[in-house]
Parts: structure tokens; sequence; C-alpha cells
């Protein structure tokens, strides 16, 4: 299926609110939060990286300024967001290949990465997506590699924070939960499916996952 015939929700949920996604998610937050899953993936110079769902290409540029010799690979469906990503690698001055695709059907060959990142994006998925995601993910992780995911965990309707309530009340919210995460990852294929920590920013709760490829 044609990229112009599949449905994605934009980085910041409408396009139009587009050049407000940086700053925003800046203020909530989401920079210390990606250093912080980054640092838990161990990523190793000569590794391959690949970062689903890049959005507007923060955390990919981010990878490359923190170890310049990884090779690092954006992906996102989104062409207006992509266009921000290369404009951004540009003025960094740093070289990362930002690919247009889908999650579940990752356009890459079985084995090409080290490491696979998903930050703050899974929760955007259709729950139909959720699981072919993972099953991709551990397709295209070379033997020994390893996921590392930073998503929102449903907080529900009862959360005594307004502001994680409104931002949680999405369907696409419905059942993400830790345990339902973890059972995707094992369900997939990969092994060692684990919660590596959790913060509670303004936003609501956020956990960080990680498993491997196996092999």
């Amino acid at each position: 299926m044609s990229h112009a015939n599949r449905a994605f929700l934009p980085a910041a949920g409408l396009d139009f609110l587009l050049p407000l996604y940086d700053p925003m998610v800046k203020l909530l937050g989401a920079d210390r939060a990606r250093k912080k899953l980054f640092d838990q993936a161990l990523v190793q110079p000569h590794h391959r990286v690949l970062d689903v769902g890049s959005g507007t290409g923060t955390f990919a540029v981010a990878i490359k300024g923190w170890l310049p010799s990884a090779e690092v690979v954006g992906l996102d469906p989104d062409p207006k967001a992509l266009a921000r990503s290369r404009r951004k690698a540009e003025r960094a001055g740093v070289s990362i290949r930002f690919d247009q695709g889908f999650a579940n059907a990752l356009p890459y060959p079985d084995g090409s990465f080290d490491r696979v990142f998903s930050s703050l994006m899974f929760h955007h998925l259709p729950r139909d997506a959720k699981f072919a995601t993972m099953r991709e993910v551990r397709r295209v992780l070379k033997p020994g590699g390893s996921l590392h995911l930073l998503d929102f965990e449903q907080e529900g309707p009862r959360s005594h924070n307004p502001l994680a309530r409104w931002l949680h009340s999405s369907e696409r919210m419905q059942g993400n939960t830790c345990e339902q995460i973890l059972g995707w990852m094992r369900e997939a294929g990969l092994v060692e499916p684990r919660v590596v920590d959790s913060d509670q920013p303004i936003f609501g709760k956020i956990i960080y996952f990680a498993a491997r490829s196996g092999g």
C-alpha cells in the first residue's frame, strides 16, 4: 500500500500545529527523557541506529551529536515532519538518512540495525499496528541488538493530573499499559522485555522499556 493511501497521525496531532511541536515537547521535558533513553541503550560508536517515528528529527539529530560515528536512520510517515528533519540535520551539520515509512512495515532488510528507538511515538499507533510494529522491530534488529522504547502509560480518567487526563483521552491510548506493551514484545519474539525506569513529568507517567532480539 502506498504512503498516500495510509493514514497517520502528524507529530503534533494536526498539520498546522507542527511548528509548535518542538518547543512544546521541550517544555514538557521530552529532551531530558530522550537523553535518558539513549544512555540506557549503551550505543557503541560502530552501531547502526533506527529511530522509528522520528517526527521532526530532534532525537535523531541529538543521537548523531552524542555519538557522531554511529550511523543514524530516522523513519516517519509524515512528509512535512521529514522535511523539517532534513533541514534540522543540515543546520546541525550532521549526516542522517530520513526515510518515509510506517512502523508496522519497516522498509529495511532483516538484521539491519544494532539499536532501534521509539520515543513517545508508540501510543500514536492504532491498536492493531502495535503488535505488528514489535514484530517488525524484531525482524530488523541484528542478533544481540535491542529495542529501547519510551512512552506514556495510560493513567485513565481517574488520574489526579488534569493535563494527563486530557492528553491520555485519545482512543489510541486505550490499553497502552506496561503489561500490554511487555506482552506485545514477548509475543513478537523479543527477549527479556522489561521496564527499565519510569518518570512522572507534568504530562503524565512515562515508562522506559527495553528488550533484546536474541541470537
